[in-house]
């Protein structure tokens, strides 16, 4: 599902998923235009901070995701050992705490929050040369298999 860059609109879509869909896991994905061959892994989300005004000109109440929400939250995946057990050829990948402040990290935030920490965010580059929707894709693919055997992981 594509969600649009205005703020109440993208947390519309993320409550619609987690309260019809109940997924086990949700995972994000949004562009990192300054990123031209780097995969960055996003650990938590952060309640505030949103000043930046969206496409169509508004930034949420108050700057944060959730008016009473805790100041940031941690995914249940850990970003970190799949960071280090994790390799594709052709492409460095990172790990982050900070996904900034604009439309990535309130989507990743709000999901967080209304899933319990059942999401994960990942940045991409922008397509290109090197990085073709293919390669990207078999990347992800690769990503996200892990992070469901670490869901599996928890469940047991």
């Amino acid at each position: 599902m594509q969600l649009p860059l205005v703020y109440q609109k993208a947390k519309e879509q993320v409550c619609k998923i987690w309260t019809t869909l109940q997924p086990l896991l949700t995972v994000h994905v949004g562009l990192a235009s300054s990123a031209t061959a780097l995969i960055i892994l996003e650990q938590c989300g952060k309640n505030k901070g949103y000043q930046e005004r969206d496409a169509c000109g508004f930034h949420p109440e108050g700057a944060c995701c959730v008016l009473d929400g805790p100041e940031k939250i941690e995914s249940t995946i850990n970003m970190k050992t799949l960071w280090k057990n994790i390799s594709v050829e052709g492409i460095d990948i990172i790990l982050s705490r900070d996904g900034g402040r604009y439309i990535c990290d309130y989507t990743y935030y709000t999901s967080l929050y209304y899933g319990n920490g059942r999401a994960a965010f990942i940045h991409i580059p922008p397509l290109s040369k090197s990085v073709t929707a293919e390669f990207l894709g078999k990347a992800l693919q690769t990503i996200i298999l892990a992070m469901l055997e670490q869901c599996g992981e928890q469940r047991e």
